[in-house]
This record gives structure tokens, C-alpha cells and sequence, in this order.
């Protein structure tokens, strides 16, 4: 049962990043014809259609800094918390060696890049990882919610693609960075993409038990 949810988790990071960044490779490479409200469409869709389709076997978090979020609740083992994260990094690296050789001459495999400077790209990760982390917590945990909760989370991360992409990238997710960085040999600032989500995650789980208190 144990190996099931880490291939799971690895099956899901990997279709994350597939699509997900495959829609900025598939962008570049077609002279825009995606479009960035499509990237973000892509990347909400596909975090959407995963929690329907694996939630129920490992909980979807197909983020490491979600499933360090969980790990700070009662609602996750603890034990789980390094076998997930490493099939989550290797699903992504998988998804990204894929686009690689997919498409062996494209500019960049959807590494995220702050546009203006690395404080800013940062503050901004910390936040958008919260409010994510946020209401994956507050729907999912809430009986009344929890059939809407691939919903939530799907628009929660295209609304957040949508409007902060184009200043840091919107990647809320240590693995969706770390991937198309290591397989493209780009690390340009990758530290904060690793750092202020796990950050963003554990502030808005913090929260949640607050909110959550009798």
C-alpha cells in the first residue's frame, strides 16, 4: 500500500510537470501560441484532474512543500514525509528529461526565473504558496468541502499562475523548480523556489490550526 502512494505521488509530479511546463516549452517553441493565460489553464488543470484522479490513494500533494505542511498536522505520517518528496523530485525529473528530449533545441524547459529582483520573486512564492497551502487545508480538511477540494486547488493555482507568472513565475513547488533547473543546467536563483514555498506552506499551516481552534 506504502509503495502505491509514493508511485502515486511520483505519477502525479511527473503529469504536473509534463504538462505544466511542457505548455512553456510547447509556448517558446510556437512563438506563443499557448499564450501565458494558457500556461496558467495547463498548470491549473492538471493539478485539478490529479487530485480527482490520485487523491484518494496518496492524497495528491504532488508538491513537497505541501506534503511538509502535512507533516506538521495530525492529518499525515510523518514517516511518509521523505519517501514522498523523493518520488515527487523524481517524477519531476522524469517529466522534464522527457521534455528534453521532446524538444532538444528549446530555449529553456519552463525554468522559473524572477523577472525583477530575487527579494520581490521571493516574497511573492512565500505568499502564493500560503494562500495555496491555505485552502488546501481549509477544504480539504472540512467534510462539507472536501468533494470540491480538486476544484479549489486547481483554480487556486491557475489564479495565482495567472496574474504573478510573469513577475516570478508563480511555482509554489520545489519540485516544479528544481526539475527544469537541474535538466536544463539553469540555476539561476533556484534557492528561493526551494526555500519561500516550504516557508509559505508551513506559515499557512500554522494558520490553519489557529483558524481551526475550538
Amino acid at each position: 500500500m506504502k509503495m502505491k502512494k509514493y508511485f502515486s505521488e511520483a505519477l502525479g509530479t511527473y503529469a504536473l510537470i509534463f504538462f505544466g511546463t511542457g505548455a512553456v516549452v510547447v509556448n517558446q517553441v510556437t512563438d506563443g501560441v499557448v499564450s501565458h493565460l494558457g500556461v496558467a489553464i495547463s498548470f491549473g488543470l492538471v493539478v485539478m484532474i490529479m487530485i480527482y484522479a490520485l487523491g484518494a490513494i496518496s492524497g495528491a500533494h504532488i508538491n513537497p512543500a505541501v506534503s511538509i505542511g502535512f507533516a506538521l498536522t495530525d492529518r499525515f505520517d510523518k514517516k511518509d514525509l521523505l519517501p514522498y518528496i523523493f518520488a515527487q523530485l523524481l517524477g519531476a525529473l522524469l517529466a522534464s528529461v522527457t521534455l528534453r528530449l521532446l524538444f532538444p533545441l528549446a530555449p529553456s524547459l519552463g525554468e522559473t526565473i524572477p523577472s525583477g529582483s530575487e527579494l520581490q520573486s521571493f516574497v511573492f512564492e512565500l505568499i502564493l504558496t500560503y494562500f495555496l497551502m491555505l485552502v488546501i487545508l481549509l477544504v480539504s480538511q472540512n467534510k462539507s468541502t472536501t468533494i470540491y477540494t480538486p476544484i479549489a486547488v486547481g483554480g487556486t493555482v491557475l489564479l495565482e499562475a495567472l496574474f504573478a507568472g510573469p513577475i516570478c513565475g508563480a511555482s509554489m513547488n520545489p519540485a516544479r523548480s528544481f526539475a527544469p533547473a537541474i535538466v536544463s543546467g539553469n540555476w539561476t536563483s533556484l534557492w528561493l523556489y526551494l526555500v519561500a514555498p516550504i516557508l509559505g506552506a508551513i506559515l499557512a499551516t500554522w494558520t490553519w490550526k489557529f483558524l481551526k481552534e475550538e
